[in-house]
């Protein structure tokens, strides 16, 4: 069994103490990697809704992409 020390989960921001399913994504593993298909998908209807043509680009990474997404999301109200 790990002790509490091994655990770097905030309970003040996870909702779920202890569960391993959410990262920050600078910790993400394969956050340097191209965005996903559903990634560009989310971010493109996003920047249209909020008028930000220019936050979608081909090029952002998985860990661009969704800080993105995040600030579009917190912008629309969502």
């Amino acid at each position: 069994m790990a002790n509490d020390a091994d655990h770097t989960e905030n309970p003040k921001t996870d909702p779920n103490p202890g569960s391993n399913t959410e990262k920050p994504v600078e910790d993400w593993v394969s956050g340097g990697e191209p965005m996903t298909g559903a990634q560009a998908s989310y971010l493109k209807t996003l920047s249209e809704e909020a008028g930000q043509a220019d936050a979608f680009s081909e090029d952002l990474t998985k860990a661009d992409a969704s800080k993105r997404i995040d600030e579009l999301k917190k912008g629309l109200g969502r």
